[in-house]
């Protein structure tokens, strides 16, 4: 009984370390507001396979880790080719006019201020159709990638 009792109570500690370590850390984040023009935003490139003008800009997380969010922006009327991801995409255009285009299902127009959801996996194209470049909030569950897809297949 008395090893049962000083388990319970190692196991108590170790779970009141834990959460408060947690607690800690939560603490330590902070709250933040990005401005799809804001000048502190760092933009870097995009994958080889996508134009030349794409550019990301990570506003929160590690884009090799889970739960990354991102600025994604393309030069108006240009179009990135065909690929997929590993992770679902939650999006909300922030600039622009946009199309995009999954495998299996019609092309859907998202305007400034929409939300579209992007299966993980899934083949898909986009084309900023406006003049002035599309900016696209993309939040990302799993660490960020995207594989070019071939006229092979995936």
């Amino acid at each position: 009984m008395i090893r049962i009792t000083g388990a319970i109570i190692i196991l108590f500690f170790v779970c009141s370390v834990t959460t408060a370590q947690g607690q800690n850390s939560m603490a330590e984040q902070k709250a933040m507001v990005w401005s799809m023009d804001d000048e502190a935003l760092e933009w870097g490139a995009c994958p080889a396979f996508m134009p030349e003008s794409c550019r990301i800009a990570v506003l929160q997380g590690n884009p090799k880790q889970p739960n990354t969010d991102i600025f994604f922006k393309m030069k108006g009327n240009t179009t990135v080719a065909r690929h997929w991801h590993h992770s679902p995409e939650r999006m909300v255009l922030v600039s622009g006019e946009m199309q995009v285009k999954y495998d299996g299902q019609d092309s859907e127009v998202i305007k400034t201020g929409n939300y579209a959801y992007g299966p993980a996996e899934r083949p898909h194209e986009a084309s900023c159709l406006s003049d002035e470049p599309c900016i696209l909030f993309i939040a990302f569950e799993d660490p960020i990638d995207a594989m070019p897809v071939s006229e092979a297949g995936k």
